[in-house]
């Protein structure tokens, strides 16, 4: 289904004992706590940044933001020039990037489904494609959406990527009596050859791909792990009381603290893939 984004606009995009392994979807979606969002994950954005230089950003050009979070990179492209419009899809995340940023397009929409009326010059995405295990789909969103020639660059969590906090989340829950934990993972951490590969079968060239460690300090000091947890890992919680997520958070912290947290400050393990492909 296509919607109109507004009366006036041409634009038009659509999207929308044991503790077993949960089968409810609803239950096992991300809780994207915008607020949280914005006052403990800023490095999110300002690490994006870089990637605004590898976009190379053309004064009058059609971009689109895919997974645009609260608008901050969003903003940036339009005031290097661009025509550009942000999706997301989760609501809260629109909600307030609409509020942020009012003079600017945002819709709700899903990468694996959306569809647009008229092709992009360039699809921008910062670290969101790692939340999609379906990539064929969003890949072949992407395809339709851009023009020929068109561009593609992202940022995005690669092989490797969290594995230590992954690796603790996974045991703590296990020996809290969650089966299987690791099915329950939202996330999707390919290589470079996988992820190139999947790119070269829908028709792009890939032009630049790079894999490399990237160790983020986490903001609010002794509670950074903590809320990267409530963030990123909301997922995780979601069938637990309170009670139960503190005591979950604090044995996570407890394995990661020997290699993860430096002179008051936690670190993240991430290890990131940077690509620029173009639609032949």
């Amino acid at each position: 289904m296509i919607k109109p984004l507004s009366m006036n606009n041409s634009w038009m995009i659509a999207g929308d004992s044991k503790l077993p392994i949960m089968e409810n979807n609803s239950m096992l979606e991300n809780r994207w706590d915008n607020a949280l969002y914005e006052s403990k994950h800023a490095f999110v954005w300002q690490y994006g940044e870089e990637l605004l230089q590898l976009l190379s950003v053309q004064p009058g050009e059609r971009i689109l933001d895919l997974g645009c979070g609260t608008g901050q990179l969003t903003q940036k492209i339009a005031l290097a020039g661009a025509e550009v419009m942000g999706i997301d899809q989760a609501p809260t995340m629109i909600e307030k990037a609409k509020a942020n940023y009012p003079d600017i397009q945002f819709a709700v929409a899903d990468a694996k489904s959306f569809q647009v009326d008229e092709p992009f010059d360039a699809i921008f995405s910062n670290a969101v494609l790692h939340w999609i295990t379906e990539p064929d789909a969003v890949i072949s969103c992407m395809r339709e959406a851009l023009k020929p020639k068109g561009r593609f660059v992202a940022e995005f969590g690669g092989q490797g990527n969290i594995k230590a906090i992954a690796s603790a989340l996974y045991s703590v829950l296990e020996a809290s009596g969650y089966a299987s934990p690791e099915k329950m993972s939202p996330w999707y951490f390919p290589s470079i050859g996988e992820y190139a590969t999947r790119l070269e079968q829908q028709g792009f060239d890939v032009t630049y791909a790079v894999l490399f460690d990237r160790p983020t300090p986490l903001e609010d000091g002794d509670a950074g792990m903590a809320n990267w947890i409530s963030m990123f890992g909301s997922r995780f919680l979601s069938a637990l009381s309170a009670d139960e997520q503190t005591r979950v958070i604090q044995a996570i912290e407890h394995r990661l603290k020997p290699t993860l947290y430096r002179d008051g400050t936690w670190i993240a393990d991430y290890r990131r893939i940077r690509l620029v492909a173009i639609k032949a």
